[in-house]
């Protein structure tokens, strides 16, 4: 069974399911996607993102201010923790650096970041990060603010192996989406091929980068079985031990939504 780690379940394109969320999402439970963790990339947004999740009990969320999101009043530490804890998210994110546009100045961006992951740790959760052409200050804060034995995971990974060695050794998880099946990926390859199996996740980022072979289309969760596939491939092994390792993983991470038996549900 597959767990999509990182998706924007209020942001799909549910044309092809007419407007059902539902149906979207057990096209992906029919694939063997059992576990969703649904993001947020506002605090505005989070209560939409929350009541998803209310009606799904294999749903889990992470709420957090985007790094490139424009907010009229920049959140508070103290603003981010309240609402992680009143909707009961089991991470903070995603929060992080993206240096690759500028619709957010970067030293907003670090105050923000900064406030997130002082959340984080005071909440004993972990982080979701972006982070895009910002290595060295997406590191220098990790290494700062984050609780090894907490730590968070680098979502939607595009950066080199090494930048994902060191993140490993402070306590994060590298989680791989549809990008690594792109020809122009053999980079990320790497990584999918030689970080530990016990240290990757998978995701999709849906409804963005869906992977080949459905490149073109908005991505779904369904289509993290995919990303399992591919990451099979590079590293010589069985898509059940990709499903089965990443699954153990997420749960190790994300402790706060260890799901019962009746979380996760049939659709026999």
């Amino acid at each position: 069974m597959f767990v999509d780690s990182h998706c924007h379940l209020d942001r799909l394109d549910l044309k092809p399911y007419d407007g059902d969320l539902d149906r979207a999402l057990d096209a992906a439970r029919l694939r063997g996607v059992r576990r969703f963790l649904a993001i947020a990339t506002s605090l505005e947004s989070a209560p939409a993102v929350a009541d998803i999740a209310s009606r799904h009990a294999d749903i889990a969320i992470s709420v957090g201010l985007h790094p490139l999101h424009t907010a009229d009043e920049e959140p508070t530490r103290e603003a981010i923790r309240d609402c992680a804890e009143a909707l009961g998210a089991v991470a903070i994110g995603e929060t992080g650096l993206d240096f690759h546009y500028d619709s957010v100045p970067r030293a907003v961006q670090r105050q923000r970041f900064v406030a997130h992951l002082q959340a984080a740790r005071q909440l004993e959760l972990p982080v979701v990060i972006h982070t895009r052409e910002a290595r060295d200050e997406t590191l220098d804060l990790i290494r700062e603010h984050i609780d090894p034995a907490v730590g968070g995971v680098l979502h939607c990974f595009t950066e080199d192996l090494d930048m994902a060695r060191e993140a490993v050794r402070h306590g994060f998880y590298i989680s791989l989406s549809g990008i690594v099946t792109f020809a122009s990926a053999e980079s990320l390859r790497e990584v999918a091929r030689r970080v530990p199996l016990d240290r990757l996740l998978i995701e999709t980022d849906s409804p963005f980068l869906a992977p080949v072979p459905h490149r073109s289309k908005p991505n779904e969760p369904q289509w993290v079985v995919e990303v399992a596939e591919c990451i099979a491939n590079e590293r010589g092994i069985t898509v059940d031990e990709v499903a089965m390792q990443t699954r153990a993983n997420f749960y190790r991470l994300f402790s706060a939504c260890v799901p019962s038996e009746s979380d996760e549900p049939s659709l026999a």
